[in-house]
């Protein structure tokens, strides 16, 4: 399982079903693959209305009833799959890949991803033609123009695509349909949200949970989530006697959130800490924290 999605604050959930036609040009497909951290599942969408159209993520490999829906949804519309997007490099976003290559039907289709700057990137197998991508670049199918938008923040090769045609936004893991996401830079991903938001999109198409109609509520309230636990972390740390571990601040900011996602708040607090330092709002000794020793924050 990734590390990929939300801290869920226990919202109840519509249920996604596993295979659904979202609009003339948009069929989602439900990874089946239901999780903490996936929520019901990771959604892969199938986009264009021509014989050849394009796939957004790969899936998690592990679970034949995604292929299986997969492969049906192939065959009933009579289509292949010309162009594969990964929208980051998570395992489940693109662990599947080669569980899906034999229902390709002998296609060699482009597999584009932004690079990461690890080390090493996902290894992409032989059969796929993979293309790292640079920002805006356009993918167009039949009935279909798709902008790929570079969105770290969340990972570093983190990616949307726009459909211009509906002025629409497949958010990845950027913007969840329910639930907050995670990252591993806040300072990328406050910006990432901001390019969203000036997007203005009509409808957000996310990679875990429902679709989102409201968006511009939906990433202002990301961007005020944010600040409000940035404005939580500073007040905990401020009225403590004593410096805090970062697991002593989550038991106090998440009173109200699952223990058996504390692992996961942990990482998003560390992430606000790591930000507050380079801010010098605080300090830090021995992975513990406290106000300046000037008193300021």
């Amino acid at each position: 399982m990734s590390n990929s999605n939300s801290v869920n604050q226990g919202l109840k959930m519509n249920v996604i079903p596993k295979l659904s036609q979202l609009s003339s040009r948009v069929w989602r497909v439900l990874g089946c693959n239901p999780g903490p951290m996936t929520l019901q599942g990771t959604n892969i969408y199938l986009v264009g209305t021509g014989r050849k159209r394009v796939l957004i993520d790969a899936g998690q490999d592990g679970f034949p009833e995604y292929v299986q829906n997969l492969t049906k949804l192939l065959n009933d519309e009579n289509v292949k799959i010309e162009h594969l997007v990964l929208t980051h490099w998570h395992h489940d976003h693109v662990g599947a890949l080669p569980e899906i290559e034999p229902i390709l039907k002998n296609d060699t289709p482009f597999v584009y991803k932004f690079p990461t700057i690890e080390p090493q990137d996902v290894p992409i197998p032989s059969s796929f033609k993979f293309t790292p991508i640079n920002n805006n670049h356009i993918l167009k199918t039949e009935g279909a123009t798709l902008r790929v938008i570079h969105t770290p923040g969340h990972t570093t090769d983190h990616a949307i695509l726009y459909l211009e045609e509906e002025k629409a936004v497949f958010s990845g893991d950027c913007i969840l349909g329910e639930g907050t996401s995670v990252f591993e830079d806040l300072f990328e991903y406050m910006k990432s949200l901001n390019i969203i938001l000036e997007l203005e999109p009509k409808l957000i198409y996310p990679s875990h949970g429902p679709v989102i109609d409201d968006p511009s509520e939906k990433i202002q309230f990301y961007i005020y989530h944010r600040l409000q636990r940035e404005k939580q972390i500073l007040s905990v740390i401020q009225a403590s006697e004593v410096p805090l571990t970062p697991t002593e601040i989550v038991r106090k900011v998440y009173q109200d959130t699952p223990e058996y996602l504390y692992p996961a708040a942990e990482v998003n607090v560390r992430h606000h800490l790591t930000k507050l330092i380079k801010e010098n709002r605080i300090q830090e000794n021995d992975d513990k924290f406290f106000v300046r020793e000037d008193g300021k924050i």
